[in-house]
């Protein structure tokens, strides 16, 4: 006759077997559909003023302001694996010394499907900066709408919604605000 630890233990042994099947399965089966997220990107303007750096008080460097406009339906994304979904939308450029910059300058948190049809039209949620001071000499900048599927049980998804298709030059540095 087995004691009370070893039946205990064997229902506990058959229950995480059978939970950890059940999560595998459910990881598994949200790579057989394959969502198709449709957008656009739109840049209306971008604006390029010399302002103070925070950490540096007298040092001088460059904010540039974009004002975007995003329609995007990310709905075909959401499954019963589905958690959230981050968007956010991406600067891309060289600036002067050659360096390869990747900036996000908006972003947003999708929690349910009936949230996920965006229709934007807004400016840069964050500040939107070159870390050598100045954009002059920069490369134009690529914009993409980009997300991050992540899911209750499996690996993140990252994808693009939106790219816009020629790239935007930074204007010339303004001393103010007109």
């Amino acid at each position: 006759m087995h004691s009370i630890f070893a039946r205990v233990n064997n229902v506990s042994a058959t229950i995480s077997t059978t939970v950890m099947v059940l999560l595998s399965a459910i990881a598994l089966s949200s790579f057989i559909f394959t969502p198709h997220p449709t957008g656009s990107l739109e840049i209306s303007s971008v604006k390029v003023f010399a302002g103070e750096a925070r950490r540096y008080p007298h040092r001088r460097q460059e904010y540039a302001f974009v004002t975007f406009n995003i329609t995007a339906d990310l709905s075909t994304l959401f499954n019963w694996n589905t958690k959230q979904l981050f968007v956010y939308l991406e600067a891309e450029y060289t600036n002067a010394k050659g360096v390869r910059n990747e900036v996000v300058f908006w972003d947003r948190i999708v929690r349910r499907k009936e949230d996920a049809v965006i229709a934007v039209s807004s400016k840069n949620k964050y500040p939107f900066r070159e870390v050598s001071a100045k954009f002059k000499g920069s490369t134009p900048a690529n914009y993409t709408l980009k997300y991050n599927l992540m899911p209750f049980v499996g690996m993140l998804t990252y994808g693009e919604a939106a790219r816009l298709m020629e790239p935007v030059e930074f204007p010339m540095a303004r001393e103010r605000v007109e």
